[in-house]
This record gives structure tokens, C-alpha cells and sequence, in this order.
């Protein structure tokens, strides 16, 4: 290199100089797990909560164990594959509106509170 202009004769040495070594790139897939698997787990975007749910979430007092929370996400890919963009997802007695597409949950409800409200702007509903 020439100190003086920065020049590198070849682009190994500036790859060499300034590029972390690399180990094995196949590390992940010594563990026997597929490409298809690998990339279900990468492409399935978590469900996600609105501010707005999330505030209903704690002044309601709603806490969903794994087993809920994994029905919840069931349910909204049951709606996703029917076609329904904005749905009531109901889990045990916890009533949850979701925006499928954005898979955004948008309110949440418990058993005592949903047996009083209408629900609108939905297209579809889903017991899970």
C-alpha cells in the first residue's frame, strides 16, 4: 500500500485490512435443520401490538400465557387465509380485534367488558 494515497494494489488487501475473518458460513445448518425450515422461521413476522392494545393490555389487567398467545396467532392466520382484513379473534373469554394484513392486534378485551360491546368494522371472526 501506499501510504501516502490510500492506494491498495489488489482488493484482497483491503479485504484482508479492513473485513473481519470469516469462519464456516454453514454454521447454522449443522445443526440438521433445513433451508425451508430456516427460512418459515425468518418469514413468519410476529404478531404485533398497537399502543393503544398494549395500554388496554394493562389497565385491563390481561396477561396471556404461551398456550394463548399461540391460539391468538393461529387465529389470525386462520382469518389471513379466509380473506378477512379486520377481525374479532376471541381466545377463552379475552376478546381481541386484529388487522390481519399488518397482523397488528388493535384492541383487546376481557370476557366482562366484550359481553357489552358491539363490535364493528370487522369482516370476519375467529374462535380460537
Amino acid at each position: 500500500m501506499n501510504k501516502i494515497t490510500n492506494q491498495f494494489s489488489s482488493i484482497e488487501q483491503i479485504t484482508d485490512r479492513y473485513l473481519p475473518k470469516q469462519g464456516n458460513i454453514s454454521g447454522d445448518i449443522s445443526d440438521g435443520v433445513s433451508f425451508e425450515e430456516i427460512l418459515r422461521q425468518k418469514a413468519k413476522p410476529e404478531l404485533k401490538f398497537s399502543k393503544h392494545a398494549t395500554m388496554r393490555l394493562m389497565d385491563r389487567n390481561i396477561q396471556l400465557s404461551a398456550e394463548q398467545s399461540e391460539r391468538l396467532e393461529t387465529g389470525v392466520t386462520r382469518a389471513r387465509e379466509k380473506g378477512i382484513n379486520e377481525s374479532l379473534v376471541m381466545v377463552d373469554s379475552l376478546a381481541f380485534i386484529v388487522n390481519v394484513p399488518n397482523k397488528m392486534v388493535v384492541t383487546a378485551m376481557d370476557g366482562q367488558e366484550s359481553a357489552k360491546y358491539v363490535f364493528t368494522n370487522i369482516d370476519g371472526a375467529v374462535i380460537a
